[in-house]
């Protein structure tokens, strides 16, 4: 009898200390999500940095084989990469520009069009315009023959929209993301002329012991190549994307068509929201150079099907092979990393859960949280 008191009260304990543990760990993790959310302006520009050092590394590491210091290369490596992304801004923004100042003539172009292909039969809202007219008629008879005065109508007119404007009250967002970005650019000079210091200086803190020391070597390789390969898949389902949403503009005879294809390729890399972006884009181009509804909805279903192959069939396909992580861990990351910073947050979630995978996969108590992440 003793004995049985005694197990039910070592199981109300257990259940308790679980129930405890349990709460520690959902405190934790709100804890860890709002400090994440809240420190966005220092942790966003670190992780950006982090990952375009992984992918520019080999041509850092490259340059230094011919004894090129690593500084010198850093500084070579990341002034092509500026340079080469302004000077594709230019043309960019010129078609862009282009594409704008031909909207108010189709626009023009499709009214005339409706007027001219209108049926001469007196259509729904035709008929409710005139049974409106009627009423406001009738209404007006009765206020003369009360004597009553006609009441004022007053019009409501919109300010018109102000570029300078809007950019004043938008200052202060403007001025975050140029910071962010300056200060990403400077880290990701910093990290490629330190070249492997950091990783040495990793292994070297992780313990005395020789088995510590080669399985921190080894989680850091397997950062380094999870995410360069990833990156590699990323490059080729862009280049696929903008290649045959060239190809396919080109066909239909849409104007700007490498325009497109480039747009449609650099959006590939924000899953959803990027191919989303390109679909209205796309219809509305199509839109304003042939005025007509049925051209606009060709093109837009096009880019929709090119991004759809990409997005359901390549890149899956791709990153099956160069990560271990499931569809459902993948597309929760998402909504997760989306939500908390937007959609930069969009585009670096699979490295993230990337390098969270393999973390979890060399930890002993972090190996369940890498079982269920996993394939």
């Amino acid at each position: 009898m003793e004995k049985a008191e005694a197990g039910k009260g070592g199981e109300a304990v257990i259940r308790g200390v679980n129930l405890r543990g349990a709460a520690i760990i959902v405190l934790t993790s709100v804890v860890v999500v709002y400090f994440i959310s809240w420190a966005q302006a220092v942790l966003l520009p670190v992780v950006v940095a982090i990952i375009i050092s992984y992918a520019l590394d080999p041509l850092v590491s490259v340059a230094a084989r011919f004894r090129v210091p690593r500084p010198l290369g850093a500084a070579l490596v990341l002034t092509v990469v500026v340079a080469t992304i302004a000077a594709s801004s230019i043309p960019l923004h010129r078609e862009t520009m282009a594409m704008l100042d031909k909207a108010p003539l189709a626009i023009e172009q499709f009214q005339r069009g409706e007027a001219r292909s209108a049926p001469e039969e007196e259509g729904v809202m035709e008929k409710a315009q005139t049974v409106a007219k009627k009423i406001e008629d009738s209404t007006k008879e009765e206020e003369e023959e009360t004597g009553q005065p006609e009441v004022m109508r007053v019009k409501v007119v919109d300010d018109p929209f102000k570029i300078r404007d809007f950019l004043m009250q938008e200052s202060s967002a403007i001025v975050v993301i140029v910071s962010q970005a300056f200060s990403a650019l400077l880290l990701v000079y910093f990290m490629l002329a330190a070249g492997r210091l950091y990783k040495r200086k990793a292994v070297k803190l992780s313990g005395p012991s020789f088995s510590s020391m080669r399985n921190t070597a080894r989680i850091m390789n397997e950062f380094h190549f999870q995410v360069r390969r990833f990156l590699f898949v990323m490059f080729l389902s862009a280049l696929f994307v903008g290649f045959f949403t060239w190809l396919s503009f080109f066909l239909i005879g849409v104007e700007q068509a490498i325009f497109w294809g480039v747009v449609a390729g650099l959006a590939s890399a924000v899953p959803y929201l990027g191919p989303f972006l390109v679909f209205i884009g796309a219809g509305m181009a199509a839109f304003i150079q042939f005025g007509a509804l049925d051209m606009a909805a060709l093109v837009a279903v096009v880019s929709l099907v090119i991004t759809s192959i990409q997005g359901n069939i390549l890149l899956p396909m791709l990153t099956s092979r160069v990560s271990s992580l499931n569809e459902i861990a993948i597309f929760i990351g998402l909504l997760f990393w989306g939500w908390l910073w937007g959609p930069i947050g969009l585009v670096i979630a699979t490295p993230l859960l990337m390098i969270i995978k393999t973390l979890c996969d060399h930890v002993g108590k972090l190996k369940p949280l890498g079982e269920l992440l996993g394939k």
